[in-house]
């Protein structure tokens, strides 16, 4: 067992009402999806993770109620499923403060947000979590959003990914660049709150983005919150391989899993990054028991209450076509094109596990069952012992250091995860007792690291720092004295001219 890294857990969510992933689950009695717009489960959910040790609770999110499916959004509100959804950064200050360590992830667009407006958001919430936060950037793929926003047509899906470097350069040089260690002094001696000298104005202009402002907040304890990524598409890759420090992978075989990770992992070494130093989180929906027959019982409760037709209307949302222009029932062969509208890696896997036929034909009907089953996913059914096996064998063969772990009935499967499997981990050695830094920040923890708050050397962010970069943009106090000074000349111009 000795030299096999150990496995990290995470728990996936939303902060929707109703169920974050396995539609229809809400009606299961023990399920809590209808109080997930009231603070004590989100509370409760934090400290459920932090007696499991989890790395991080992961908060997916989005814009808009896509109307792909029939043009209408009225299967998914049926289904309950991705719909209610409130903003999950208004959760993460009281989960940190009911915990010390447990790490809470918020996914973001790059696409609506204005950089200025998210740097101070982002830096907010890492203050009020010490630390802790993280942030999973995305780029918005589906038009609903574009039409919440107003826009006449969505950004195509390679110009996001421009965009969105650009944009993370604009937040590296407002989050390293602009304040200068130390700028916070509260010196009643020298009668000085801050140092204008180390607090430094940052003056973008580039194809998409310009702007001028200094940091709105003073230094996070990360600066830059510990970055999160999910992009499968060529574009969404070479993004990842530049700025992600985490990825979260999805898919029907390992060897799948494996080409994405090594295609990530070299793209990072070719931009000068250490690849193998990059965590990868593979999509895990376990059904735990005590025993074999309880697993399989409620493996069995689950499939009968998954609303199938609201999975179809999910999978249309993702994918970008509609699939209510197929029979329900009747056998087809699914052709989507990646488009600006569509999730390029649910593509890649629903086009795997349909190539596969050997227990019957599919139908839109039985992909809808599926996703309402967590399709696309890991989903082990058996005891913890069972389930770590495959675990196991995912690590193993695919070369991921850990899993975001998805619920069935929300409350209730996450704590079997808890109760049932994190000790079995422990047992075979494959899990940490504590995590590696009590009380430290994410990007501590993530990377196991002692004092490895900020971000790597290696990390494009690392190059923006005040004190790496080449030049740093003019301070508070330079831009007053040159203010001082040309106010002065012109002042002796205008006497010289015969004018006041």
């Amino acid at each position: 067992m000795e030299g096999r890294k150990q496995i990290q857990l995470n728990f996936i969510d939303n902060t929707s009402v109703g169920n974050s992933g396995c539609m229809g689950q809400w009606k299961d009695s023990k399920d809590q999806s209808s109080t997930k717009d009231r603070i004590e489960y989100y509370v409760e959910l934090a400290k459920l993770a932090e007696r499991g040790k989890i790395t991080t609770i992961f908060f997916t999110d989005s814009y808009g109620n896509p109307e792909t499916y029939e043009k209408s959004a009225s299967a998914i509100f049926i289904g309950g499923g991705h719909v209610a959804h409130m903003d999950p950064l208004m959760f993460a200050g009281p989960m940190a403060m009911a915990t010390t360590t447990v790490g809470i992830t918020c996914t973001c667009t790059t696409s609506y947000i204005p950089p200025y407006i998210l740097a101070r958001s982002l830096s907010t919430v890492d203050h009020l979590t010490e630390g802790r936060l993280g942030w999973n950037v995305v780029t918005s793929f589906n038009s609903a959003a574009a039409d919440a926003m107003g826009l006449e047509k969505m950004i195509p899906h390679d110009e996001r990914y421009e965009r969105a470097a650009e944009f993370m350069e604009v937040l590296y040089d407002l989050w390293e660049g602009s304040w200068e260690d130390g700028a916070q002094v509260f010196d009643k001696e020298q009668d000085m709150a801050y140092d204008p000298k180390k607090v430094h104005k940052v003056d973008h202009q580039g194809r998409y983005y310009k702007m001028k402002a200094y940091n709105h907040t003073h230094p996070s304890p990360q600066r830059t919150p510990t970055l999160f990524q999910a992009g499968a598409s060529k574009a969404g890759i070479g993004f990842a391989a530049h700025h992600a420090e985490a990825l979260f992978v999805h898919g029907t075989s390992p060897a799948y899993v494996r080409k994405q990770v090594d295609a990530v992992r070299q793209a990072a070494y070719e931009a000068g990054r250490d690849g193998s130093k990059i965590k990868f989180f593979m999509a895990l929906l376990p059904t735990l028991g005590r025993t074999h027959e309880e697993a399989v019982a409620k493996h069995g409760k689950a499939q009968a209450l998954a609303y199938s037709e609201g999975g179809v209307a999910t999978i249309s949302g993702f994918i970008g076509v509609d699939l209510s222009q197929y029979p329900l029932d009747e056998p087809f062969d699914f052709k989507a094109e990646a488009s600006d509208s569509a999730i390029h890696g649910w593509i890649n896997s629903i086009k795997a596990a349909t190539a596969d036929d050997t227990e019957g034909p599919w139908t839109p009907r039985k992909l809808g069952s599926m996703m309402g089953m967590g399709f696309g996913l890991t989903a082990p059914v058996g005891t913890a012992a069972e389930v770590a096996d495959v675990m196991e064998r995912w690590m193993d063969e695919a070369d991921v250091d850990g899993f975001n772990v998805q619920q069935y009935v929300t409350g209730e499967s996450f704590k079997d995860v808890v109760d049932l499997l994190v000790p079995e981990l422990q047992r075979r050695g494959l899990y940490w007792d504590d995590y590696p830094v009590p009380g430290g920040t994410l990007r501590e923890n993530l990377h196991g690291i002692k004092g490895q708050k900020l971000v790597k050397a290696d990390h494009p962010a690392h190059q923006f720092k005040w004190n790496v970069r080449k030049t740093n943009h003019p301070s508070l106090w330079d831009l007053r004295q040159n203010g001082l000074e040309l106010a002065t000349k012109e002042k002796k111009k205008a006497t010289t001219n015969g004018t006041t």
